[in-house]
């Protein structure tokens, strides 16, 4: 049965945020929707369903509103971007290291489902799929770190600049890449109730430290709401200078 995360954010982060923010909670309470992506991260098979090897059952109680976010971000004039892992092919040569990690058995178990054609590999079916929406493979937990995928490319060719992370793990890829793209100067939107790992302890301390130094936590109806306000202003702007 899907679990939705208890979200528990620091009363003390909280107050150290508002402070060094001068009262306000958000960093970024204006976007501009048209340099705007929804990253979505990792929302394929081996995660999300039942029986595969990295199953989480918190995953798919997201997947509402992620698809929420993704229409929301169209009908704004932003894009949608679907990231996936893939592992299975060069991994065990070019991230030896992290090989060491695991079992052979379990790593056996992940690279299988994490090679391309596999049914692990796949985009969970209950996700939102539009034909206009883009398609990444990274090589990493995070997709902007140098050698994991074309993200970045694309995202600098499109004249990207906020980034609306969400996706599985919390703590491990969707991290990974809100880190890095804060160090890249991307603006960085970490979705707390569109985002799944194993338990509530380490969601929530994953939320935590992103909110301190590295990224801006909103909820999905936050969200939602300055997209469509934002989106609003973009188009009236547009009309009056149609008209002058």
């Amino acid at each position: 049965m899907p679990m939705m995360h208890k979200i528990e954010l620091s009363p003390d982060m909280i107050a150290r945020v508002k402070k060094r923010r001068g009262g306000k909670m958000h960093a970024y309470d204006r976007i501009d929707p048209k340099k705007t992506a929804l990253i979505v991260i990792d929302m394929q098979n081996v995660w999300v369903k039942q029986g595969m090897p990295a199953y989480t059952p918190y995953c798919e109680a997201i997947v509402p509103n992620i698809n929420r976010l993704a229409d929301a971000m169209r009908k704004a004039g932003g894009s949608v971007w679907w990231v996936r892992a893939i592992y299975g092919d060069d991994a065990p040569r070019t991230w030896s290291a992290y090989m060491e990690f695991l079992s052979p058995e379990f790593l056996g178990d992940m690279l299988s489902a994490l090679t391309e054609g596999n049914v692990g590999a796949e985009l969970w079916h209950g996700l939102d799929v539009q034909p206009g929406d883009r398609h990444v493979i990274k090589r990493r937990f995070s997709a902007l770190i140098q050698g994991s995928s074309d993200l970045g490319e694309r995202l600098e060719a499109e004249g990207i600049d906020t980034l609306i992370i969400t996706g599985t793990a919390t703590n491990i890829c969707c991290e990974s890449t809100a880190r890095d793209a804060f160090m890249l100067n991307y603006r960085p939107l970490v979705i707390s109730d569109g985002n799944a790992t194993v338990s509530d302890e380490a969601h929530n301390a994953s939320l935590n430290a992103l909110l301190t130094r590295f990224a801006d936590v909103f909820s999905t109806d936050e969200v939602v709401e300055l997209l469509a306000a934002c989106g609003k202003a973009a188009a009236a702007k547009e009309l009056a200078a149609s008209e002058a």
